[in-house]
């Protein structure tokens, strides 16, 4: 592949992926007006976010498998298209429920790109120059939470609908330019598919996330114990067995137990899980600094603006960093600035320059996690036909953490003295956590060394 088209198909990896993670960040501004047009309450509106986050969880392991299958440019056009469709039921929903289906659409689909476009960086770039271009798509994540805002109050001045229907004409040239970089699946002989493990899993992700996302932070004990959360969170535990066992035994598994065998893979399962946790607390800063400060709550979304481009900044320059010095320092550098950043906010006395110091190194510490460091040793250790699968992987193991952070924190912020206190001590066990993964970082090789997932892991 020359040079020229090497940076082409970056570009296109670039906004197909900020499209994906703008529908979550853009679609903040149209809450009031889409809650005004259906007459929802509160919980109901949740669900905009929350179903689709759960079906992006679901959509991640599915999609990156499929690539692996059938070849990186016909599942990533199709998981664009999938979004398109997704955007146009959301934007011409009669009703409620019409609006939630086409969120699902939509989810399903956006929950592939991420990591079908981060296989396609293995396919399309030599191991010396990888890390830089994973890095350029790991600082989408941080513009996001800038441009989505932004944009969303733009487009609302002519209707809600516009923030899903402008979509279409990006996602239309980004799908020709696909069709036209990407290149076309070898041929080879396939096996059967693995709908049961395809069907366990997503019923165990549908029922760990529906389970979370009904605690009450208020009431975290008894919320836990009701109907509405232990059995699904029962089910989905019971069924991890039942997935493995499928797993073993399937001829192309969604979720091949080989890469289990590779330390590394388990290494940065564990370091993405501490990650999913740290960046759900990210979510809780701004309602910590109304707290603190006393401002509105408007003042306290600007406070995050340090933390946020700090991850624009960071996530190319920890993709260098990777190829110049290899992913162990890189990923041991991001979890020590994420821990003195949580101990700042844990420990010291909370005045804007400590809160904005504290923001600079968890934006730093993130950028050196969520962006290059943990998917090239994901791809690394998978080889060339389980690259896919790879990715699918380490975004449940995000996801995951992702999930249980917000119901720990919010657990834990209710149970606190005050508020306030609950925060701090909260992120004080994250500081922990991140340092018992700066431990178990230690296993991970530092030279780029050869693949093993095809084999027992070292």
């Amino acid at each position: 592949m020359a040079i020229s088209t090497r940076t082409q198909t970056l570009v296109l990896l670039f906004f197909a992926v900020l499209l994906a993670a703008l529908d979550i960040a853009i679609v903040g501004p149209a809450l009031p007006a889409i809650q005004q047009s259906f007459g929802l309450d509160g919980r109901a509106l949740a669900w905009i976010l929350n179903i689709y986050i759960l079906f992006a969880l679901v959509g991640a392991p599915l999609n990156a498998k499929l690539s692996d299958r059938y070849g990186r440019r016909a599942v990533f056009v199709g998981c664009l298209a999938t979004f398109a469709v997704g955007s146009v039921i959301v934007a011409m929903a009669p009703t409620f429920s019409v609006l939630l289906a086409g969120r699902t659409v939509q989810a399903f689909g956006a929950g592939g790109i991420l990591p079908v476009a981060s296989a396609v960086i293995a396919d399309s770039f030599p191991l010396e120059r990888r890390g830089r271009a994973l890095g350029l798509i790991g600082a989408v994540f941080g513009l996001a939470l800038v441009l989505g805002p932004i944009l969303g109050g733009v487009l609302l001045r002519w209707g809600w609908q516009w923030l899903f229907l402008i979509n279409l004409p990006i996602l239309g040239v980004v799908i020709w330019l696909s069709l036209r970089l990407l290149p076309q699946a070898p041929s080879r002989s396939l096996t059967s598919f693995d709908w049961q493990g395809a069907v366990v899993m997503s019923a165990m992700l549908v029922a760990l996330a529906w389970g979370v996302s009904q605690l009450d932070a208020q009431h975290f004990g008894t919320s836990l114990m009701s109907i509405k959360v232990l059995p699904f969170i029962v089910f989905a535990l019971l069924a991890v067995p039942v997935l493995w066992r499928i797993e073993r035994h399937a001829a192309d598994p969604i979720l091949d137990p080989v890469l289990f065998l590779s330390k590394r893979i388990r290494v940065i399962g564990a370091i993405a899980i501490a990650t999913g946790l740290v960046e759900a607390s990210m979510v809780f800063l701004p309602a910590m600094s109304v707290r603190a400060f006393a401002v509105s709550a408007s003042t306290a979304s600007f406070m995050m603006l340090p933390l946020v481009a700090m991850l624009i900044v960071g996530a190319p320059m920890a993709g260098q960093l990777l190829d110049r010095i290899g992913p162990r320092p890189v990923i041991q550098a991001g979890l020590l600035l994420t821990v003195c950043g949580l101990l700042m906010l844990a420990g010291l006395p909370l005045v804007p320059a400590s809160f904005y110091s504290a923001g600079i190194c968890i934006g730093l510490g993130l950028s050196c996690l969520l962006g290059a460091p943990l998917r090239f040793v994901a791809l690394q250790e998978a080889g060339e036909d389980k690259r896919g699968a790879s990715q699918g992987l380490l975004t449940l193991f995000l996801s995951i953490g992702r999930m249980l952070g917000a119901a720990v924190i919010g657990g834990m912020v209710a149970s606190g003295a005050s508020e306030l206190l609950g925060y701090r001590r909260a992120l004080f066990c994250l500081a922990v956590v991140c340092m018992l993964a700066i431990l178990v970082s230690v296993a991970l090789r530092q030279s780029h060394g050869r693949t093993v997932a095809t084999g027992p892991g070292t």
